[in-house]
Formats: C-alpha cells, structure tokens, sequence
C-alpha cells in the first residue's frame, strides 16, 4: 500500500461487508465454562440435587443406560420414527412448494390451505390420529410428516419467490427452455432458502417425535424422560434431555454439511 503524502492521514478501509469471523473455541470455552459452574453448584450444596443433579450423576446415569443397554434401544426407535416422519414430510413439503413457487394455479389453491393449516400445533392431532390410525407407529410418524411438511413447503415456494426476476428473463430471452431454466436458474437460486427451511424442519420433528413418544409409546427417548420424571429419577431424565440436545446438534451439522456441499459454487 502506497505511503500517503506528507501531512495527510490514510483513511482506513471500512468496506468489510458485515463478514462474521470464525471463533473456534467460543462455543467450547462457553459450554465448559457452564458446566464446571454447575458442577461446583451442586458440589457446595447451592443445587439441590433431587431437582438439578450434577454433570458427573448425569454421566454416570449415560453410563448405567449404556452398559444396560437401554439407550440403544430408544435412541434406536426415535431416529426411525424421525427419520420416516422427516423423510415422509420433506418430500411432500417439497413437491407441494415447487408446484406453489411455480404455477399459478397451484398457489392459488394451496397458500390459503397452507396458511390456514400450518399455524394449528400438530401435537393437538395426535389424539384424533391414534382415533384413526391406531397407537402404534402410524400416528406417531403421521405426527411428525405433518409438522415438517408444512414448514418445507412454505419455505420451498419462498425460495423460488426470491430467485431474481431478471435473471429468469435474461434466460428466457436467449431462449432457453423451461426444464433449463428451472435446472440452471430457479433450483440453485432456491436452494439456500429450503436448506434453511430444512434446518426448521428438523427442529419441529424433534420437538413432535418427543411429544409424541410421551403419548403411548414404550420405547422412544420421549418415552424414556417421561417415565424418568414420573419415578423422580432426575439424573436419568437429564440424561434424556442431553441425548435430545446431542440430536439436535448432530442434525445441525449434518445439514450445514449438506449445505457446503451443496452451496459450494458460492
């Protein structure tokens, strides 16, 4: 960079466009942090552990759940359930969207019924679906395909909304054809926006999977925190809660995996 002449002063470059810096150990450092406070709470007594059990009893329950091999056996139904009713509701979520983004006619007849369906809770449909389809797994991955469909079909049709107008006419006047422009222009333009909606999704079918286990099912981590606070076992329904954290973080980043990889022209 050239010296500035004699008795003037360089401006400093202030152009840098909001770019977040990466703080590998913040969210480490933080959460250690948290949990040695907490530690040490309930070390000197501040914690009653009958209602807030220690790190290391939470631990010790995740061992005894490991070496009895209960926690395989849950973990195992709440990801088949998530996975089917996640699986089941993004593919819906998705035709549905792009038929809204794309026709005329099919947003005129589904953003009301969309708009009007997708604010009531679906957990409030479980009892009327175990009506229907019985207590087993059909209601509970129902359930679920009902609560991710809606958030990926508004998120799918929004994303094409926002793919730049001009762009799609500058393709049409060089004559390329539907199908291409949809290929080349609409989908990757759409896609930041519904991989945004996928990470919405995964949180509302974590959040019904565990209501729903709560309801009639025996095995399911749902299931499991329910029976754990019923009986006080405070350790063990901890232990329930940080395996759902531990999901919704596993999750989390095979999406943002997903999306590097997808998103890796940008």
């Amino acid at each position: 960079m050239a010296e500035p002449p004699r008795g003037e002063r360089a401006v400093p470059f202030r152009g840098h466009g909001f770019v977040l810096a990466r703080r590998r150990f913040a969210a480490p450092l933080f959460f250690f942090g948290m949990i040695a406070l907490w530690q040490v709470a309930c070390d000197r007594g501040w914690i009653s552990p009958l209602f807030l059990p220690s790190p290391y009893a939470v631990l010790l329950a995740f061992r005894e759940l490991i070496e009895a091999g209960t926690l395989a056996r849950h973990l195992g139904e709440s990801l088949f359930r998530m996975g089917l009713g996640w699986l089941f509701g993004t593919i819906a979520g998705l035709f549905v969207g792009f038929l809204m983004g794309i026709f005329s006619l099919s947003r005129a007849i589904g953003q009301p019924v969309v708009s009007a369906l997708f604010p009531i809770p679906k957990i409030a449909l479980l009892p009327l679906l175990i009506l229907w389809l019985g207590i087993g797994e059909a209601s509970k991955v129902t359930t679920i395909v009902l609560g991710v469909f809606f958030p990926t079909a508004i998120a799918t049709y929004s994303a094409i909304d926002n793919v730049p107008r001009n762009l799609i006419r500058m393709a049409q006047s060089f004559g390329l054809p539907w199908n291409a422009v949809l290929r080349k222009i609409v989908l990757p333009g759409a896609l930041p926006g519904i991989l945004a909606g996928f990470r919405i999704s995964v949180s509302i079918a974590l959040l019904l999977l565990t209501a729903a286990e709560m309801v009639g099912a025996e095995y399911g981590i749902g299931a499991f925190i329910l029976t754990a606070g019923n009986l006080m076992l405070t350790d063990q329904l901890l232990a329930g809660v940080v395996m759902l954290s531990a999901l919704g973080l596993g999750f989390g980043t095979l999406l943002a995996r997903l999306e590097r990889w997808l998103l890796r022209w940008r």
